[in-house]
């Protein structure tokens, strides 16, 4: 049956690890993958990752299916996470949450269950994202449209004209947006420009779908939410897809999930009852493990202090990374200002530099970089900074 079937195209993030994996260069970078990297550039295992599936493997008497939305213990923990413990969503009970497998998962879902009921409705995603959220939505039958969000001259938030794109958008479509450390470009809204985008929402009747994949990378956990405690003050419906791959290093777990939330708790109650629908004709039940340990890890003070910590010094050695960027940049003569490096946020930066310069760093300095110059700033460690920006000197005059 393959016979006259074309193979497909490798991703574009993933296939680019294939390659720098092929890679026999002793001195090769991989910045593609938004995988989180120790100084050694090693994705640890976390020391609270570690104590809870001890206490896990000691106390766990059955491998048993999960219910179809998972465990309720962990729906309740991450309810606290992104929306913030007290919030009036979880008093009234107008959000539901269902374990999925990793925030891809999350997104699919969420995707799926719109569509069931609106499948007329378009998918608005920034200019650029993330670029799976085109796969996913587009997979679950959606049109994609586009709104605008980074400047490329200004190396900052275009808000101007993202507003503008906004309010043209029609009520009852999808806009996806990153609620922090935005994938690719690192470029984030204030306070004050996320109030106006929920009151835009309110007003203009279109569903936010909030990624929220990086809680902690940013300003931390509690100040990262502060987007998805805007769209729950405005009461309107919107959608969480949010992951414990990068704040609790479960990558190979697929631990996330979905939470819908909606201006009364009935209307939570029969959202909840379609998505089990959903889930039960895609995977049925999610796995237990990875949700198992976040949820431990959630619910003790101890573990979950042990947590907060080693996520602080997670986000603070990509802060340092960005620094060091910079400076190494600076003193190798590389020209131009650099300094919106810094004020990224998140593992990611658009770097600047062009598509020639990523080619040329791959074939002559085995450094792997995504097309479009986006950086992942955890590949960088203190023995390899100075080689990369060595490199990019020299091809920036090649």
């Amino acid at each position: 049956m393959w016979k006259n079937i074309q193979p497909a195209p490798p991703d574009s993030i993933l296939g680019l690890t294939d390659e720098f994996r092929k890679d026999k260069n002793p001195r090769k970078v991989n910045l593609g993958v938004g995988v989180y990297k120790d100084d050694t550039g090693n994705t640890p295992i976390l020391r609270c990752v570690k104590l809870a599936e001890t206490e896990l493997v000691e106390k766990q008497a059955s491998k048993s299916y999960l219910p179809i939305s998972g465990d309720p213990a962990y729906a309740a923990a991450v309810q606290r996470l992104i929306l913030g413990e007290g919030n009036e969503v979880i008093g009234a009970g107008r959000a539901v949450t269902a374990h999925a497998p990793g925030g891809t998962g999350a997104l699919r879902v969420g995707a799926d269950l719109i569509h069931q009921f609106s499948p007329q409705a378009r998918v608005w995603v920034s200019s650029p994202t993330w670029a799976n959220h085109n796969g996913i939505f587009g997979a679950a039958g959606f049109g994609i449209e586009r709104y605008a969000y980074y400047n490329p001259e200004s190396k900052g938030l275009d808000f101007e004209h993202m507003m503008s794109d906004l309010k043209k958008i029609p009520a009852g479509d999808v806009v996806v947006l990153h609620t922090c450390c935005h994938n690719p470009s690192g470029v984030d809204l204030s306070h004050g420009q996320w109030r106006q985008v929920a009151a835009l929402a309110a007003q203009s009747g279109w569903v936010p779908f909030l990624d929220f994949a990086y809680q902690g990378f940013g300003d931390g956990v509690d100040e990262d939410r502060f987007a998805v405690e805007q769209f729950a003050a405005v009461g309107v419906d919107f959608f969480v897809a949010s992951s414990f791959s990068k704040n609790f290093g479960l990558y190979n777990e697929r631990v996330g999930a979905i939470t819908v939330v909606t201006p009364s708790a009935s209307e939570a109650t029969v959202a909840m009852s379609h998505l089990k629908t959903v889930i039960r004709t895609n995977y049925s039940n999610p796995p237990s493990h990875g949700g198992l340990v976040a949820s431990t890890i959630l619910n003790s003070s101890e573990l979950q202090a042990m947590w907060l910590a080693e996520l602080a010094e997670m986000r603070n050695r990509i802060v340092g990374m960005r620094k060091d960027l910079v400076a190494g940049l600076a003193r190798q003569g590389v020209e131009g200002d650099f300094s919106f490096i810094e004020q990224q946020r998140g593992m990611f930066s658009f770097s600047g530099w062009s598509d020639e310069v990523v080619q040329w760093l791959r074939k002559n300095s085995s450094i792997y970089v995504v097309g479009g110059g986006r950086i992942n700033l955890a590949g960088l460690t203190t023995s390899n900074i100075d080689y990369v920006c060595a490199a990019v000197a020299e091809a920036m005059k090649a």
